[in-house]
């Protein structure tokens, strides 16, 4: 195999960083899930990033991700759904996608459960919520995360692993960290009210996620500073 030595280089800086973040808030390093975002780029790049290590892939668009990933990718090349799902695409986004983030609404959490179970399979998930509130991001309000949750409990497909935000774009990572720390809160309360443990909290990308992790990240979802697109 002949090595990208600047996508390895990218790779082992992220990795890096990450250590560092989830070290300076006294968690552990293999808490954390490096997710890279490979929406930008071909199937050889992707193949790359796995031959390096990498084991957990993000995809915006279902028909995007069908026609440049193969059916036969390694079985332990995981597919994360981390785009908003339109209802009609469900049936084949799990014919794909091990994992869907960007649960959002009623009508998603029906038909995934629906074609989950016509394909008799639990369907790890996440709920994405709009923590900042702004109108051009896809995600549930804070308000509607409670009610959604217990939509999604009663869901026999579906199994609730945590939450997922997308924070502002913004020049200072810094001025991300409400957003994390509102969805960390978020969680616990539902937890709370659950009476079980929501484990997984995806947040944070190219721009901010060492503030994510300390603020709690499990999942970081990674494109530009691994493929540099």
């Amino acid at each position: 195999m002949v090595v990208d030595t600047r996508l390895a280089s990218r790779i082992e800086t992220v990795r890096r960083q990450i250590d560092d973040a989830a070290a300076l808030s006294g968690r552990d390093p293999a808490s954390v899930t490096l997710v890279a975002v490979s929406k930008t780029v071909e199937w050889p790049a992707i193949r790359e990033a796995y031959d390096l290590g990498l084991r957990h892939f993000g995809e915006n668009r279902v028909q995007s991700a069908r026609a440049r990933i193969p059916i036969d990718h390694p079985a332990d090349l995981i597919l994360h759904l981390i785009g908003q799902l339109q209802t009609n695409k469900a049936g084949h986004a799990l014919d794909l996608f091990d994992v869907i983030e960007s649960v959002d609404r009623p009508s998603i959490v029906a038909e995934l459960n629906k074609q989950a179970a016509r394909r008799d399979r639990i369907v790890p998930i996440l709920l994405q919520v709009n923590i900042a509130g702004e109108a051009q991001k896809a995600g549930c309000s804070i308000d509607d995360a409670k009610p959604l949750v217990h939509e999604i409990e009663q869901a026999a497909n579906l199994r609730l692993d945590g939450l997922m935000t997308i924070a502002p774009l913004v020049e200072d990572a810094e001025l991300a960290r409400p957003v994390f720390r509102g969805l960390r809160e978020l969680r616990d309360r539902l937890a709370a009210d659950l009476g079980h443990d929501l484990n997984v909290l995806s947040m944070g990308m190219s721009n901010d996620y060492p503030v994510a992790v300390q603020e709690g990240a499990t999942m970081v979802r990674v494109g530009r500073a691994i493929f540099a697109e």
